[in-house]
């Protein structure tokens, strides 16, 4: 008994399984295809050095215009964050 019951939800589980991907939506009737020609877009390459930069140039920024010299400490940091700055976009010219 106990066997025809798991051989009976087995075969369910299966007919499920096949039924549902082949009655899969079609695409919208107002959808563009996609020319064979048109190239994938280029993911950006190193997405977090970019970031990085991005950040750091804010930073330079608020730092730059900031009324306080954070406790003697921002000229150096300004120094240090120009050559972090510098350094990620030689880091990316190689990766050419």
């Amino acid at each position: 008994m106990k066997m025809k019951i798991v051989s009976i939800f087995a075969t369910a589980v299966l007919i499920l399984a096949l039924t549902f991907p082949a009655s899969a939506p079609a695409a919208p009737p107002n959808a563009k295809p996609v020319p064979a020609t048109a190239q994938p877009a280029v993911p950006e390459r190193h997405p977090e050095i970019h970031d990085a930069l991005e950040a750091l140039r804010r930073a330079r920024a608020h730092m730059d215009h900031a009324a306080h010299d954070f406790g003697g400490h921002k000229v150096e940091a300004l120094r240090a964050t120009d050559e972090a700055i510098r350094q990620l976009e030689i880091c990316l010219q190689y990766d050419k």
